[in-house]
């Protein structure tokens, strides 16, 4: 059976010790340090001594009947005194002989220290109470090592069946139930998981919540360091973790032992996780499934400035993302790299206002088509855009012009920045590509050439109408004499039943052949 926190009994404190019914048999009284019985407790220790202090260690609740401090106020107080210098958790005062009402110096000096003081107005035996509780705490120790080693032997069968990061953070937020976060040293957001309004909570004050998870830890933030061979690469950080914090460290310490293991599997591909972090927020970005205020979060996170910012879309064909990074660190431009779908990859620039965003993008371009040749790389951009909910739609408006270009940088001229002004009637052709009548169209036109064996005379139409009806550099393109392109444009004609010196007639055609070839990516 899996143990989750729901299958855990609370931690005791103060407070709860004292509602247990074998305690409630002794009518207890809080005298004194009521405003700290939620206190933690450790332990229950029976003690008389007036040095007592010298044998606790932190957390016990003290049980004494005081035979040993009456008629000596200042042992009594020093009593208090020390067991507030040991951290105890609280004094459990039995009246009696010794005491048949609570010691005036002793509560005076509980409520100076903030030591919560309780008086039992029945006799009532210690013992009862030190086994109730001891059996209490040391059931919900076995219950925490027992939820320990189910998630280590849960996240270990999962890395051993090849799953995702995301796959393991997805467990520490079940067994947890609280938001998730994995960051580099940087405090950038790597991954997160749990509820997702309760993780965008967390993510939207990120920064300050950083710094606070980065130092001691306190109301639920629990932290453990990622690393191996004396390197620190990470940290995953439970944020708001509502068990006790011995608990969490297991669970936090489980986790951070899973993702040191996945690293390694993986090659030690840290920078991997970034790159999954980009690609999940950009890929939502682009499908517009979920509204991009509520991902501002998430790309402040990730690392991404996003207050008054100027924000240039871009999606370049056939760019590797690491070199794409490496470019962006290079030239100083802030933004986020995610490889998307059909060879594609998005990169998303945060620029100040100030900066000229068509120049710096245009100097992006240049960069990079010298790296790799301006036959290999099409970078596509939209507008600029000035407010972050316009950011999807100018990356889908990228992503078109990208696709538009996609089967014609050999034979058009582009500049080093493609936009939507620049593919013309090929871009109309892309938006309406899955229209019902448009393909009708492309296949009554194009019907003499569609078969497989004419794969051949349909690839010098392409030519041919992409070059303006140039018949000399279709010839030189497609490697045949003038002679044998004059057949095949005659071959083409004959099966087609146009004349391709008729300009409607060609425009007709070459209409046809785009909506064809944007039906077939």
């Amino acid at each position: 059976m899996t143990i989750t926190l729901d299958s855990l009994e609370p931690a005791l404190s103060v407070r709860q010790v004292l509602t247990l019914e074998r305690v409630l048999a002794g009518e207890p009284e809080v005298v004194a340090g009521a405003s700290h019985l939620d206190r933690p407790v450790r332990w229950v220790h029976v003690a008389e001594a007036a040095d007592v202090g010298v044998m606790l260690s932190g957390g016990e609740m003290v049980l004494t009947t005081g035979v040993l401090l009456a008629g000596d106020e200042d042992k009594q107080a020093e009593y208090v005194r020390s067991l507030h210098r040991a951290e105890a958790a609280a004094v459990v005062l039995g009246l009696g002989r010794a005491f048949p009402a609570a010691p005036d110096v002793m509560r005076r000096a509980a409520e100076r220290c903030g030591l919560p003081m309780v008086v039992l107005h029945r006799p009532f035996p210690f013992a009862e109470l030190t086994e109730e509780v001891q059996s209490r705490l040391v059931r919900r120790k076995f219950a925490a090592v027992s939820l320990s080693e189910a998630v280590r032997t849960e996240l270990t069968a999962l890395i051993t069946a090849g799953a995702p990061l995301q796959r393991l953070l997805d467990e520490v937020a079940r067994h947890s139930a609280c938001p998730v976060v994995v960051t580099n040293l940087a405090h950038r957001v790597l991954g997160t998981a749990g509820e997702r309004p309760a993780v965008d909570d967390v993510l939207r004050d990120w920064e300050r919540i950083a710094r606070q998870a980065g130092g001691v830890e306190g109301d639920g933030w629990i932290r453990a360091e990622l690393g191996g061979r004396g390197e620190r690469w990470g940290r995953i950080v439970l944020c708001g973790y509502r068990g006790d914090t011995a608990t969490g460290r297991l669970l936090a310490d489980r986790a951070a032992e899973a993702l040191v293991l996945h690293r390694m599997l993986a090659g030690g591909a840290a920078c991997s996780w970034e790159e999954q972090s980009a690609q999940s927020l950009l890929t939502d970005l682009v499908s517009g499934v979920v509204p991009a205020r509520h991902l501002l979060p998430r790309a402040r996170a990730a690392g991404l400035p996003v207050n008054r910012r100027t924000f240039v879309p871009l999606v370049v064909r056939d760019g590797d993302p690491a070199r794409l990074e490496r470019l962006l660190r290079l030239l100083g431009l802030p933004g986020l790299v995610a490889e998307l779908a059909d060879g594609a990859t998005a990169v998303l620039l945060s620029l100040p206002r100030d900066q000229d965003a068509g120049a710096l993008a245009a100097h992006f371009a240049a960069r990079l088509r010298t790296e790799t040749g301006p036959d290999h790389t099409v970078v596509a951009a939209a507008e600029a855009r000035a407010a972050w909910d316009d950011v999807p739609t100018g990356l889908r408006e990228a992503q078109h012009v990208a696709d538009a270009v996609a089967d014609s940088s050999a034979v058009l001229d582009l500049p080093p920045v493609v936009r939507l002004k620049d593919v013309h009637l090929r871009g109309l052709i892309r938006l309406l590509r899955d229209d019902p009548h448009v393909q009708s169209f492309a296949e009554r036109e194009l019907d003499g050439l569609l078969r497989e064996s004419d794969e051949d005379l349909l690839s010098v139409l392409r030519t041919y109408l992409a070059t303006g009806r140039n018949k000399s550099r279709t010839a030189q393109l497609h490697h045949v004499s003038r002679p044998a392109l004059y057949r095949r444009l005659e071959a083409i004609q004959v099966r087609l039943g146009v004349d391709l010196d008729d300009f409607e007639q060609a425009a007709s055609v070459h209409i046809a052949l785009l909506a064809h070839d944007a039906q077939q990516q």
